[in-house]
């Protein structure tokens, strides 16, 4: 019954993603958040979405909950619209903002960079357009769905028909990772999942079990660790901003306490979190019901 229900779920998106892509950029993600918000908040994982709200957000009412609730399915929907047009989304709607002399880094081809960010607003078109309009190559890891069909179709997308290299989190992953920052390359990760085999830091105020691996590589490599903010701005218009490096080093080089640096990228994610809610992706397991 599973390969049954895995083949009909990737014919359905098969067909969605034929459907987007005929039509133009604006006009997919207008529809793909119409679906969104139109049927999204009557899921029964929206109650799992507010429960994570009232416990980050404890201070928001009724109403609005159920307006970022609404709003994230509608950046959801999008999200899905705009896989087939991630280059072009990527190269022509998206400001890209350096805060913190990324451009420097870049140019020196000997040093890695690890880049950090969230499941913010359209999260694929951060490694899109770091090669697009940066024309800097950067290797991506992301979470594979169970579905390995639907999981062929996204990573067929997110990596520009391979243009990107994108690795599923996984044990036999590490390698390739490390080999990446060993060469020299970029990578990039997202940091606001749960893992369960992590260690437990405060996000919201609350513990969340969260993956090491971002500091522990940085400090192993000697590589600045960049956060990354992406904002939906209109419709399929984005904004990236590049932070200055995270401190991982202590004045006298040892490094810095694994934790301390997780704290200081959590409080980053909680700001950008509660600027723009209903961006983020409140369906996570981060916290322990």
């Amino acid at each position: 019954m599973k390969r049954i229900r895995y083949f009909f779920e990737a014919v359905l998106l098969y067909i969605l993603f034929i459907f987007f892509k005929i039509l133009p950029p604006a006009t997919a993600s207008n529809i793909g958040g119409w679906i969104g918000r139109t049927i999204g908040p009557k899921l029964a994982a929206s109650r799992k979405a507010r429960r994570h709200i009232k416990r980050a957000l404890p201070d928001t009412s009724t109403q609005e909950q159920d307006n970022i609730i609404k709003g994230m399915w509608d950046n959801l929907g999008r999200v899905i619209a705009e896989y087939p047009h991630l280059e072009h989304i990527s190269r022509t709607r998206t400001e890209i903002i350096d805060l913190g002399q990324l451009d420097q880094y870049i140019q020196d081809k000997a040093t890695p960079i690890l880049f950090i960010g969230g499941h913010l607003a359209n999260w694929e078109v951060n490694g899109a357009a770091t090669l697009t309009q940066l024309k800097h190559p950067i290797d991506l890891t992301f979470r594979a769905p169970n579905n390995p069909r639907v999981a062929k179709i996204l990573d067929k997308a997110r990596t520009l028909n391979g243009r990107l290299k994108a690795y599923p989190k996984s044990r036999d992953s590490g390698r390739l990772i490390m080999k990446t920052l060993k060469d020299a390359g970029s990578l990039g990760i997202l940091i606001d999942q749960k893992y369960n085999e992590g260690i437990e830091v405060n996000f919201f105020d609350m513990p969340a079990m969260t993956n090491p691996i971002f500091v522990q590589l940085c400090q192993r490599y000697k590589c600045p660790l960049i956060p990354v903010r992406n904002e939906r701005l209109d419709g399929c218009s984005f904004r990236l901003t590049s932070y200055p490096p995270l401190e991982t080093f202590n004045e006298d080089q040892t490094p810095r306490a694994v934790e301390d640096v997780i704290k200081d990228a959590h409080q980053l994610l909680e700001t950008w979190i509660k600027e723009r809610p209903e961006q983020w992706m409140w369906l996570h397991h981060r916290w322990k019901d």
